[in-house]
């Protein structure tokens, strides 16, 4: 099972990007978002997740952790294939997904090409009720808010956390050394996610 693959980035097109490691080329396909934070000629590292299937020995490539992590919980919506999750995440950021999945927002998600309606809620729908059974009420370790406003955007952002497949128990310790008082839900997500990947 591959982890990540690092190495040389020696192609980039639509989806992919091949990687020399030792070598040996290996083809990943990869998102949009991914795809911009690479460079060919540069040392690049990948997070992998395989596709197995009868026909079929896939790479997906990602450059974060919550990306690949997004990736995994989409291809387990039934009928949500990898093409169509690579689509989702060539258009929203981990954290925007993870916004339009608490915010019940389908048109974030049909943005993507060949994303409706139908299956945009059916993303919505799986994922929310995965939240709710397998992370259950959240965590009291959390920091108390100061405001009622504050506590809304944390509140938000550590539901968003959990949609990333990420426990209360784990966002608890990095939430506490963030000053969110001025901060959005989503830039709490983010800082929260730079010092997860740190």
């Amino acid at each position: 099972m591959f982890y990540h693959i690092e190495g040389n980035l020696v192609e980039v097109g639509q989806n992919l990007a091949v990687i020399d490691c030792g070598g040996v080329g290996y083809a990943l396909n990869v998102t949009l978002n991914t795809l911009s934070c690479i460079k060919p000629g540069e040392k690049t590292k990948l997070y992998v997740s395989e596709i197995i299937k009868e026909d079929a020995f896939d790479l997906y490539g990602f450059y974060t952790k919550s990306e690949k992590r997004c990736f995994e919980m989409l291809v387990s919506v039934s009928g949500i294939g990898p093409k169509a999750a690579l689509s989702i995440l060539s258009a929203n950021t981990p954290e925007g997904l993870a916004l339009a999945i608490m915010n019940n927002n389908e048109k974030a998600l049909t943005v993507a090409p060949g994303i409706g309606k139908k299956i945009a809620q059916r993303v919505i729908l799986e994922l929310k009720d995965k939240i709710s059974k397998d992370n259950g009420p959240v965590d009291m370790q959390l920091p108390v808010p100061s405001t009622p406003a504050e506590s809304g955007a944390v509140n938000d952002a550590v539901a968003a956390l959990t949609v990333l497949g990420y426990s209360s128990s784990e966002i608890a310790p990095v939430l506490k050394k963030i000053d969110t008082a001025a901060l959005s839900t989503e830039q709490i997500i983010k800082a929260v996610l730079k010092q997860m990947v740190k």
